[in-house]
């Protein structure tokens, strides 16, 4: 059973687990590519690379956490059964994990995640129980059904071997950079788990590099908790970027590491967020999901700092269902 963390491992400390997990997840899981935008440079008038993270294994990148995480169980904690909450990519995360490793598990879901999302969940086997539409709410839930029965709680962000799995990704952007410079990033922020781990992992290789957090303005707990200097529960509202959506654990780990690692809070309202998943889909022909069009959005709405710089966007998922898709293209 993993309890809940109240201090947060130093971004330091966070570089390090993902450098000791990164060959493990290589033989798991593809590296996604970095390419170049070029409509969407040209528009900001900067070098703009995406980290094509929803054509990752299960269309996001929480496969990475989820993966790094069921690594470090045995076969046999694996096989009594692992619980998480998810909003849905976390969740087809973990499913991923325990169909390629072995093993059952629980998921806790708000009642109205992407149908596409559960449809998949089942498939990979997982029990699923759709409780509430605050993933904030769930996550306690899940975490005393996992005490209760002695099983695994799977956090979906507030474990540093998940952190340390979406931080990956920072080192998969050094490498495919091959040295070149690099002047921001750009991450969608939910639970803060992926900022954090790209952030610790760029951080420490670049150290002049900006971190922007991207949250949609309907639900940015992490960013009205920052600001507030506590973790702050907030009421939420219905949002394109329903994979950023929920409240943060108390005591989360993250919080602290947003902290210390995030530089600019962005917070995009839900026609910024349209219209940046229209500008993906027109000009690059690929299919994203709401949070990934978020950081789209934050970097547009930096368009005059980031001017003639060199910035990373990380396109976190690609799981949008149709009905989401009409709604985010049509009038809002």
């Amino acid at each position: 059973m993993t309890e809940a963390f109240t201090q947060a491992p130093t971004p330091a400390e966070i570089a390090a687990r993902s450098e000791q997990v990164a060959p493990q997840l290589r033989r798991q899981l593809p590296p996604t590519p970095l390419v170049r935008f070029g409509a969407f440079s040209d528009e900001l008038g900067a070098e703009v690379l995406v980290k094509c993270e929803h054509l990752q294994r299960t269309g996001s990148f929480k496969a990475r956490g989820a993966m790094a995480k069921i690594l470090t169980l045995t076969d046999e904690q694996r096989a009594r059964g692992v619980v998480t909450a998810s909003t849905g990519n976390h969740g087809l995360g973990v499913g991923n994990a325990l169909a390629m490793l072995g093993g059952r598990g629980i998921v806790y879901l708000p009642e109205n995640a992407s149908p596409s999302k559960v449809a998949a969940l089942r498939r990979l086997g997982l029990e699923i129980r759709a409780e509430g539409t605050d993933s904030g709410v769930l996550e306690p839930k899940a975490r005393a059904y996992a005490a209760e029965h002695d099983l695994t709680y799977v956090s979906p962000y507030n474990d540093p071997d998940i952190v340390a799995g979406q931080g990956t990704i920072g080192l998969e952007i050094l490498e495919q950079l091959a040295g070149e410079r690099l002047d921001a990033v750009v991450v969608a922020v939910g639970g803060g788990g992926l900022v954090s781990g790209v952030a610790a992992t760029l951080k420490k290789h670049l150290p002049g590099i900006t971190v922007y957090g991207a949250s949609p303005a309907r639900d940015a707990a992490m960013a009205v908790s920052v600001e507030a200097g506590e973790i702050t529960q907030i009421d939420g509202q219905e949002t394109l970027s329903d994979g950023t959506a929920g409240s943060v654990e108390p005591g989360s780990i993250t919080f602290e590491l947003c902290r210390q690692l995030v530089d600019d809070w962005v917070l995009g309202g839900e026609q910024e967020i349209s219209d940046a998943l229209r500008m993906v889909i027109d000009t690059e022909h690929q299919l994203i999901e709401g949070s990934a069009a978020m950081a789209f959005a934050a970097t547009r709405a930096r368009k005059a700092e980031l001017a003639g710089k060199r910035v990373a966007v990380v396109s976190c998922g690609g799981n949008i269902s149709a009905s989401t898709l009409v709604r985010a293209l049509g009038p809002l």
